[in-house]
Protein backbone atom coordinates (compact mmCIF):
# COMPACT_ATOMS: atom_id res chain seq x y z
CA UNK A 1 0.00 0.00 0.00
CA UNK A 2 2.89 2.65 1.30
CA UNK A 3 5.43 1.08 -1.90
CA UNK A 4 5.95 4.36 -3.15
CA UNK A 5 7.36 6.07 0.19
CA UNK A 6 10.42 3.81 -0.32
CA UNK A 7 12.15 6.70 -2.76
CA UNK A 8 13.75 9.09 -0.54
CA UNK A 9 12.92 11.37 -2.78
CA UNK A 10 9.24 11.22 -2.67
CA UNK A 11 9.24 10.84 1.09
CA UNK A 12 10.63 14.19 1.06
CA UNK A 13 7.78 15.59 -1.41
CA UNK A 14 4.95 13.96 0.36
CA UNK A 15 6.16 15.41 3.70
CA UNK A 16 6.13 18.97 2.17
CA UNK A 17 2.83 18.30 -0.08
CA UNK A 18 1.24 17.45 3.69
CA UNK A 19 1.99 20.92 5.39
CA UNK A 20 0.94 22.84 1.92
CA UNK A 21 -2.54 21.36 1.88
CA UNK A 22 -2.96 21.86 5.72
CA UNK A 23 -2.04 25.62 5.09
CA UNK A 24 -4.78 25.83 1.95
CA UNK A 25 -6.67 24.22 3.58
CA UNK A 26 -6.96 26.36 6.45
CA UNK A 27 -6.92 29.37 4.16
CA UNK A 28 -9.82 28.09 2.58
CA UNK A 29 -11.92 27.76 5.15
CA UNK A 30 -11.18 30.85 6.65
CA UNK A 31 -11.92 32.47 3.09
CA UNK A 32 -15.03 30.65 3.06
CA UNK A 33 -16.17 31.91 6.32
CA UNK A 34 -14.97 35.25 6.20
CA UNK A 35 -17.13 35.59 2.67
CA UNK A 36 -20.12 33.67 4.22
CA UNK A 37 -19.58 35.77 7.29
CA UNK A 38 -19.37 39.52 5.33
CA UNK A 39 -22.50 38.98 2.81
CA UNK A 40 -24.23 36.11 4.36
CA UNK A 41 -24.93 34.38 0.83
CA UNK A 42 -24.37 31.10 -0.08
CA UNK A 43 -24.30 32.60 -3.74
CA UNK A 44 -21.60 35.26 -2.39
CA UNK A 45 -19.11 31.79 -1.45
CA UNK A 46 -20.11 30.04 -4.80
CA UNK A 47 -18.17 33.17 -6.79
CA UNK A 48 -15.07 33.06 -4.46
CA UNK A 49 -14.84 29.74 -5.68
CA UNK A 50 -15.64 30.94 -8.97
CA UNK A 51 -12.94 33.58 -9.20
CA UNK A 52 -10.27 31.41 -7.87
CA UNK A 53 -11.06 28.75 -10.67
CA UNK A 54 -11.74 31.23 -13.66
CA UNK A 55 -7.95 31.71 -14.73
CA UNK A 56 -7.49 27.65 -15.02
CA UNK A 57 -10.70 27.81 -17.14
CA UNK A 58 -9.48 30.20 -19.48
CA UNK A 59 -5.53 29.58 -19.25
CA UNK A 60 -5.37 25.87 -18.20
CA UNK A 61 -4.13 24.58 -21.98
CA UNK A 62 -1.70 27.56 -22.14
CA UNK A 63 -0.09 26.40 -18.57
CA UNK A 64 0.03 22.94 -19.67
CA UNK A 65 1.88 23.90 -22.81
CA UNK A 66 4.80 25.29 -20.48
CA UNK A 67 4.91 22.45 -18.41
CA UNK A 68 5.51 20.19 -21.34
CA UNK A 69 8.29 22.70 -22.85
CA UNK A 70 10.02 24.49 -19.72
CA UNK A 71 11.67 23.29 -16.38
CA UNK A 72 8.84 22.15 -14.16
CA UNK A 73 11.26 22.87 -11.20
CA UNK A 74 11.72 26.80 -12.21
CA UNK A 75 8.07 26.64 -12.83
CA UNK A 76 6.90 25.66 -9.25
CA UNK A 77 9.51 27.35 -7.50
CA UNK A 78 8.49 30.60 -9.00
CA UNK A 79 4.97 29.96 -8.10
CA UNK A 80 5.12 28.90 -4.94
CA UNK A 81 7.07 31.88 -3.93
CA UNK A 82 4.10 34.00 -5.08
CA UNK A 83 1.49 31.69 -3.40
CA UNK A 84 2.87 32.51 -0.40
CA UNK A 85 2.96 36.32 -1.03
CA UNK A 86 -0.19 36.35 -2.26
CA UNK A 87 -1.70 34.91 1.14
CA UNK A 88 0.23 37.45 3.35
CA UNK A 89 -1.37 39.81 1.55
CA UNK A 90 -4.57 38.36 1.96
CA UNK A 91 -4.58 37.98 5.91
CA UNK A 92 -3.57 41.79 5.64
CA UNK A 93 -6.75 42.73 3.93
CA UNK A 94 -8.70 41.01 6.11
CA UNK A 95 -6.58 42.20 9.31
CA UNK A 96 -7.02 45.58 7.67
CA UNK A 97 -10.92 45.07 7.24
CA UNK A 98 -10.90 46.39 3.56
CA UNK A 99 -14.31 45.55 1.53
CA UNK A 100 -14.72 41.90 0.61
CA UNK A 101 -13.71 43.51 -3.34
CA UNK A 102 -10.28 42.96 -2.72
CA UNK A 103 -10.77 39.20 -0.92
CA UNK A 104 -11.82 38.85 -4.59
CA UNK A 105 -9.80 40.22 -6.19
CA UNK A 106 -6.35 38.25 -4.19
CA UNK A 107 -8.73 34.92 -4.80
CA UNK A 108 -8.37 35.74 -8.22
CA UNK A 109 -4.92 35.92 -8.44
CA UNK A 110 -3.82 32.86 -6.20
CA UNK A 111 -6.10 31.31 -8.91
CA UNK A 112 -4.02 32.89 -12.04
CA UNK A 113 -1.29 31.49 -10.02
CA UNK A 114 -2.24 28.19 -9.35
CA UNK A 115 -2.83 27.68 -13.02
CA UNK A 116 0.70 27.55 -13.72
CA UNK A 117 2.04 25.88 -10.76
CA UNK A 118 -0.67 22.60 -11.47
CA UNK A 119 0.42 21.41 -14.28
CA UNK A 120 3.93 21.85 -13.20
CA UNK A 121 3.89 20.14 -9.88
CA UNK A 122 2.09 17.31 -11.44
CA UNK A 123 4.48 16.91 -14.05
CA UNK A 124 7.40 16.75 -11.43
CA UNK A 125 5.93 14.66 -9.27
CA UNK A 126 5.63 11.97 -11.73
CA UNK A 127 9.14 12.25 -11.93
CA UNK A 128 9.94 11.66 -8.26
CA UNK A 129 8.56 8.37 -8.67
CA UNK A 130 9.10 5.34 -10.77
CA UNK A 131 6.05 4.55 -14.07
CA UNK A 132 5.46 0.88 -11.82
CA UNK A 133 4.76 3.69 -8.26
CA UNK A 134 2.66 6.37 -10.24
CA UNK A 135 -0.48 4.94 -9.67
CA UNK A 136 -0.08 4.16 -5.73
CA UNK A 137 2.05 7.66 -4.82
CA UNK A 138 -1.17 9.70 -7.15
CA UNK A 139 -3.32 7.51 -4.23
CA UNK A 140 -1.00 8.56 -1.50
CA UNK A 141 -1.25 12.09 -2.64
CA UNK A 142 -4.89 11.55 -2.04
CA UNK A 143 -4.73 10.55 1.67
CA UNK A 144 -2.01 12.91 2.06
CA UNK A 145 -4.44 15.61 0.81
CA UNK A 146 -6.86 14.36 2.91
CA UNK A 147 -4.71 14.12 6.14
CA UNK A 148 -3.70 17.42 5.43
CA UNK A 149 -7.38 18.82 4.77
CA UNK A 150 -8.48 17.07 8.37
CA UNK A 151 -5.78 19.09 9.90
CA UNK A 152 -6.33 22.24 8.50
CA UNK A 153 -10.25 22.01 8.53
CA UNK A 154 -9.83 21.07 12.46
CA UNK A 155 -7.16 23.34 13.17
CA UNK A 156 -8.55 26.24 11.38
CA UNK A 157 -11.72 26.87 13.89
CA UNK A 158 -9.47 26.39 16.89
CA UNK A 159 -6.98 28.74 15.28
CA UNK A 160 -9.57 31.43 14.12
CA UNK A 161 -11.47 31.86 17.85
CA UNK A 162 -8.30 31.99 19.26
CA UNK A 163 -6.05 34.60 16.95
CA UNK A 164 -8.81 35.30 14.19
CA UNK A 165 -9.14 34.60 10.53
CA UNK A 166 -5.85 36.49 9.57
CA UNK A 167 -3.97 34.28 11.58
CA UNK A 168 -4.77 31.22 8.98
CA UNK A 169 -4.07 33.21 5.75
CA UNK A 170 -0.34 33.97 7.96
CA UNK A 171 0.23 29.84 8.23
CA UNK A 172 -0.41 29.23 4.57
CA UNK A 173 2.05 31.36 3.64
CA UNK A 174 4.83 29.81 5.67
CA UNK A 175 3.35 26.37 4.56
CA UNK A 176 4.83 27.12 1.14
CA UNK A 177 8.13 27.41 2.28
CA UNK A 178 7.92 23.88 2.57
CA UNK A 179 7.30 22.88 -0.46
CA UNK A 180 10.20 25.05 -1.96
CA UNK A 181 12.31 23.41 0.44
CA UNK A 182 11.47 20.22 -0.69
CA UNK A 183 12.51 20.77 -4.14
CA UNK A 184 15.79 22.35 -3.50
CA UNK A 185 16.36 19.13 -1.39
CA UNK A 186 15.21 16.45 -3.94
CA UNK A 187 18.00 15.13 -5.72
CA UNK A 188 17.94 15.27 -9.45
CA UNK A 189 20.06 12.05 -10.50
CA UNK A 190 17.28 10.04 -9.03
CA UNK A 191 14.24 11.02 -10.69
CA UNK A 192 13.14 9.44 -13.53
CA UNK A 193 12.67 12.12 -16.31
CA UNK A 194 9.51 12.11 -18.61
CA UNK A 195 9.98 12.24 -21.97
CA UNK A 196 9.40 15.59 -24.19
CA UNK A 197 7.14 16.01 -27.34
CA UNK A 198 8.50 15.76 -30.31
CA UNK A 199 9.47 19.70 -32.05
CA UNK A 200 6.04 19.56 -34.01
CA UNK A 201 3.57 18.40 -31.29
CA UNK A 202 4.41 21.27 -28.90
CA UNK A 203 2.14 23.96 -28.16
CA UNK A 204 -1.68 24.05 -27.39
CA UNK A 205 -3.31 23.21 -30.69
CA UNK A 206 -1.35 19.82 -30.47
CA UNK A 207 -2.52 18.91 -27.09
CA UNK A 208 -6.16 19.97 -28.15
CA UNK A 209 -5.52 17.99 -30.96
CA UNK A 210 -4.74 15.28 -29.35
CA UNK A 211 -7.47 15.12 -26.90
CA UNK A 212 -10.50 15.69 -29.53
CA UNK A 213 -8.97 12.69 -31.47
CA UNK A 214 -10.06 10.52 -28.50
CA UNK A 215 -13.40 9.73 -27.89
CA UNK A 216 -12.66 8.08 -24.76
CA UNK A 217 -10.63 11.06 -23.58
CA UNK A 218 -13.56 13.33 -24.07
CA UNK A 219 -16.21 11.49 -22.79
CA UNK A 220 -14.07 10.87 -19.43
CA UNK A 221 -13.82 15.06 -19.07
CA UNK A 222 -17.41 15.16 -19.72
CA UNK A 223 -18.01 12.58 -17.25
CA UNK A 224 -15.65 14.44 -14.99
CA UNK A 225 -16.92 17.75 -15.58
CA UNK A 226 -20.08 16.78 -14.19
CA UNK A 227 -19.09 14.96 -11.30
CA UNK A 228 -17.53 18.13 -10.11
CA UNK A 229 -19.79 20.68 -11.11
CA UNK A 230 -23.06 18.93 -9.32
CA UNK A 231 -21.27 15.62 -7.25
CA UNK A 232 -19.04 17.31 -5.24
CA UNK A 233 -18.94 20.64 -5.07
CA UNK A 234 -19.69 20.34 -1.29
CA UNK A 235 -17.62 23.58 -0.10
CA UNK A 236 -21.12 24.65 -1.16
CA UNK A 237 -24.12 22.91 -0.04
CA UNK A 238 -22.61 21.88 3.16
CA UNK A 239 -22.54 25.96 4.07
CA UNK A 240 -25.91 25.99 2.75
CA UNK A 241 -27.04 23.07 5.35
CA UNK A 242 -24.75 24.60 8.48
CA UNK A 243 -26.64 26.47 10.98
CA UNK A 244 -23.38 27.89 12.37
CA UNK A 245 -19.38 27.81 11.87
CA UNK A 246 -19.60 25.25 14.49
CA UNK A 247 -21.81 22.53 12.49
CA UNK A 248 -20.01 23.77 9.24
CA UNK A 249 -16.81 22.54 10.82
CA UNK A 250 -17.72 19.37 12.20
CA UNK A 251 -19.19 18.83 8.63
CA UNK A 252 -15.84 19.91 7.05
CA UNK A 253 -13.46 17.07 9.21
CA UNK A 254 -16.40 14.44 8.19
CA UNK A 255 -15.86 15.34 4.80
CA UNK A 256 -12.37 14.92 4.78
CA UNK A 257 -12.02 11.94 7.23
CA UNK A 258 -14.19 10.37 4.63
CA UNK A 259 -11.07 11.41 1.95
CA UNK A 260 -8.22 9.80 3.95
CA UNK A 261 -10.59 6.75 3.78
CA UNK A 262 -11.01 6.64 0.13
CA UNK A 263 -7.37 7.45 -0.40
CA UNK A 264 -6.35 4.39 1.59
CA UNK A 265 -8.67 2.18 -0.51
CA UNK A 266 -7.28 3.91 -3.79
CA UNK A 267 -4.16 3.06 -2.55
CA UNK A 268 -4.77 -0.73 -1.46
CA UNK A 269 -5.55 -1.25 -5.17
CA UNK A 270 -3.55 -2.53 -7.73
CA UNK A 271 -5.15 -1.22 -10.13
CA UNK A 272 -7.00 1.30 -10.74
CA UNK A 273 -9.65 1.05 -14.02
CA UNK A 274 -11.93 3.19 -15.37
CA UNK A 275 -14.59 -0.01 -14.45
CA UNK A 276 -14.06 1.25 -11.12
CA UNK A 277 -14.68 4.57 -11.53
CA UNK A 278 -18.03 4.04 -13.03
CA UNK A 279 -19.53 1.92 -10.75
CA UNK A 280 -18.08 4.45 -7.52
CA UNK A 281 -19.41 7.15 -9.52
CA UNK A 282 -23.19 5.61 -9.65
CA UNK A 283 -22.79 4.68 -5.66
CA UNK A 284 -21.86 8.24 -4.98
CA UNK A 285 -24.50 9.67 -6.75
CA UNK A 286 -27.05 7.44 -4.86
CA UNK A 287 -25.45 8.67 -1.67
CA UNK A 288 -26.11 12.19 -2.77
CA UNK A 289 -29.70 11.88 -3.46
CA UNK A 290 -29.50 9.76 -0.15
CA UNK A 291 -28.09 12.68 1.64
CA UNK A 292 -31.04 15.14 0.52
CA UNK A 293 -33.68 12.66 1.96
CA UNK A 294 -32.47 11.93 5.13
CA UNK A 295 -33.24 14.01 8.40
CA UNK A 296 -31.21 15.97 10.78
CA UNK A 297 -27.31 17.04 10.58
CA UNK A 298 -26.00 13.65 11.98
CA UNK A 299 -28.09 11.42 9.43
CA UNK A 300 -26.55 13.97 6.78
CA UNK A 301 -22.88 13.33 8.59
CA UNK A 302 -23.12 9.99 8.09
CA UNK A 303 -23.90 9.64 4.26
CA UNK A 304 -21.59 12.30 3.83
CA UNK A 305 -18.40 10.10 4.96
CA UNK A 306 -18.35 7.50 2.06
CA UNK A 307 -19.31 9.88 0.00
CA UNK A 308 -16.01 11.60 0.30
CA UNK A 309 -14.59 8.52 -0.13
CA UNK A 310 -16.24 7.80 -3.33
CA UNK A 311 -15.08 11.08 -4.26
CA UNK A 312 -11.31 10.86 -3.78
CA UNK A 313 -11.69 7.32 -5.30
CA UNK A 314 -13.10 9.09 -8.83
CA UNK A 315 -10.63 11.74 -8.96
CA UNK A 316 -7.40 9.30 -7.97
CA UNK A 317 -8.62 6.89 -10.94
CA UNK A 318 -9.20 9.94 -13.48
CA UNK A 319 -5.52 11.23 -12.49
CA UNK A 320 -4.03 7.91 -12.84
CA UNK A 321 -5.36 6.97 -15.67
CA UNK A 322 -4.84 10.12 -18.08
CA UNK A 323 -1.14 9.92 -16.63
CA UNK A 324 -0.47 6.55 -17.52
CA UNK A 325 -2.79 6.22 -21.02
CA UNK A 326 -1.26 9.13 -22.72
CA UNK A 327 2.33 10.06 -24.44
CA UNK A 328 4.73 11.64 -21.33
CA UNK A 329 5.43 14.60 -23.92
CA UNK A 330 2.03 15.53 -23.38
CA UNK A 331 1.33 14.80 -19.82
CA UNK A 332 1.45 18.66 -19.18
CA UNK A 333 -1.40 19.07 -21.44
CA UNK A 334 -3.12 16.65 -20.58
CA UNK A 335 -2.80 17.81 -16.45
CA UNK A 336 -4.13 21.25 -17.10
CA UNK A 337 -7.00 20.00 -19.48
CA UNK A 338 -8.36 18.15 -16.09
CA UNK A 339 -7.07 20.85 -14.13
CA UNK A 340 -9.20 23.19 -16.67
CA UNK A 341 -12.17 21.06 -16.24
CA UNK A 342 -12.08 20.75 -13.06
CA UNK A 343 -12.00 24.23 -12.62
CA UNK A 344 -14.97 24.74 -15.19
CA UNK A 345 -17.07 22.52 -13.04
CA UNK A 346 -16.26 24.85 -9.77
CA UNK A 347 -17.04 27.56 -11.64
CA UNK A 348 -20.45 26.70 -13.00
CA UNK A 349 -21.12 24.29 -10.50
CA UNK A 350 -20.13 26.53 -7.35
CA UNK A 351 -22.74 29.58 -8.79
CA UNK A 352 -25.31 27.49 -9.59
CA UNK A 353 -25.93 25.16 -6.78
CA UNK A 354 -25.61 28.55 -4.43
CA UNK A 355 -28.68 30.17 -6.19
CA UNK A 356 -30.20 26.44 -6.26
CA UNK A 357 -29.35 26.09 -2.36
CA UNK A 358 -31.21 29.46 -2.09
CA UNK A 359 -34.14 29.03 -4.23
CA UNK A 360 -35.33 25.46 -3.88
CA UNK A 361 -33.84 24.96 -0.51
CA UNK A 362 -30.18 22.51 0.02
CA UNK A 363 -31.88 19.38 0.11
CA UNK A 364 -34.07 19.27 -2.52
CA UNK A 365 -30.10 20.38 -4.33
CA UNK A 366 -28.74 17.55 -3.69
CA UNK A 367 -31.90 14.99 -4.63
CA UNK A 368 -32.10 16.98 -7.85
CA UNK A 369 -27.96 17.23 -8.57
CA UNK A 370 -27.10 13.66 -7.35
CA UNK A 371 -30.08 12.37 -9.56
CA UNK A 372 -28.54 14.22 -12.85
CA UNK A 373 -24.95 12.82 -12.55
CA UNK A 374 -26.34 8.98 -11.92
CA UNK A 375 -27.53 9.67 -15.39
CA UNK A 376 -25.05 10.86 -17.24
CA UNK A 377 -22.33 7.89 -15.22
CA UNK A 378 -25.14 5.38 -16.72
CA UNK A 379 -25.09 6.80 -20.23
CA UNK A 380 -21.09 7.27 -19.65
CA UNK A 381 -20.57 3.78 -19.07
CA UNK A 382 -22.85 2.76 -21.94
CA UNK A 383 -20.88 4.35 -24.57
CA UNK A 384 -17.41 3.16 -23.07
CA UNK A 385 -18.89 -0.26 -23.14
CA UNK A 386 -19.25 0.64 -26.91
CA UNK A 387 -16.69 -0.26 -29.53
CA UNK A 388 -13.95 2.05 -30.07
CA UNK A 389 -14.65 3.32 -33.48
CA UNK A 390 -18.42 4.06 -32.01
CA UNK A 391 -16.85 6.28 -29.61
CA UNK A 392 -14.65 8.00 -31.55
CA UNK A 393 -17.28 8.57 -34.16
CA UNK A 394 -19.57 10.09 -31.51
CA UNK A 395 -16.81 12.31 -30.28
CA UNK A 396 -16.34 13.28 -34.01
CA UNK A 397 -20.32 13.72 -34.30
CA UNK A 398 -20.66 15.96 -30.86
CA UNK A 399 -17.26 18.14 -32.48
CA UNK A 400 -19.44 18.06 -35.63
CA UNK A 401 -16.58 17.07 -37.34
CA UNK A 402 -16.76 14.60 -40.25
CA UNK A 403 -15.06 11.06 -39.30
CA UNK A 404 -14.45 7.97 -41.54
CA UNK A 405 -13.14 4.50 -39.78
CA UNK A 406 -9.41 3.73 -40.82
CA UNK A 407 -9.27 1.15 -43.24
CA UNK A 408 -8.41 -2.48 -42.02
CA UNK A 409 -4.79 -2.87 -42.77
CA UNK A 410 -4.06 -4.90 -45.65
CA UNK A 411 -7.95 -4.63 -46.47
CA UNK A 412 -8.33 -3.88 -50.17
CA UNK A 413 -11.29 -2.16 -50.38
CA UNK A 414 -11.28 0.77 -47.55
CA UNK A 415 -13.12 1.27 -44.36
CA UNK A 416 -15.70 -1.53 -43.61
CA UNK A 417 -18.82 -0.12 -42.41
CA UNK A 418 -19.38 -0.31 -39.18
CA UNK A 419 -22.82 -2.02 -39.59
CA UNK A 420 -21.05 -4.79 -42.03
CA UNK A 421 -19.02 -6.12 -38.96
CA UNK A 422 -19.78 -8.95 -37.02
CA UNK A 423 -21.43 -8.21 -33.73
CA UNK A 424 -19.57 -9.31 -31.07
CA UNK A 425 -20.06 -8.97 -27.21
CA UNK A 426 -18.20 -5.45 -25.78
CA UNK A 427 -16.61 -4.83 -22.07
CA UNK A 428 -15.59 -1.57 -20.97
CA UNK A 429 -12.17 -0.69 -21.75
CA UNK A 430 -9.71 -0.43 -18.49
Amino acid sequence: MFRALRGRNYRRWAFADLISVTGSWMQLIGLNWVVLESTGSATSVGLSVLLGTLPSVLLGPWAGSLADRLPVRRIILTCQALHAVLAASLALVVWQGVPITAVFALTFAAGLVSVFDGPALGRYGAQVVSREDLGNAVALGSVLSSTGRILGMSSAAVLAAAFGSPMLFVINALSFVAVILAVVAIRRDELHPLEASPAGRVGVAAGLRYVTASGRLLLLFALGFTLSSLGRNYQVTMAAMSPDATTYGLLSTVFAIGTVLGGLAAAARRALTVRLLLAVACGTSLLQVTSGLVPGMLGFAVVLLPIAAGAVVIDTTMSTRIQLDTEDGMRGRLLAVNSAVGAAAGAVGAPLLGMLCERIGAPETLVLAGAVTLLVTVFAASVLAAPAHRRTALAHRVLRRPHQPPAPAGHPHGAVRPGNRPRRRTRVRV
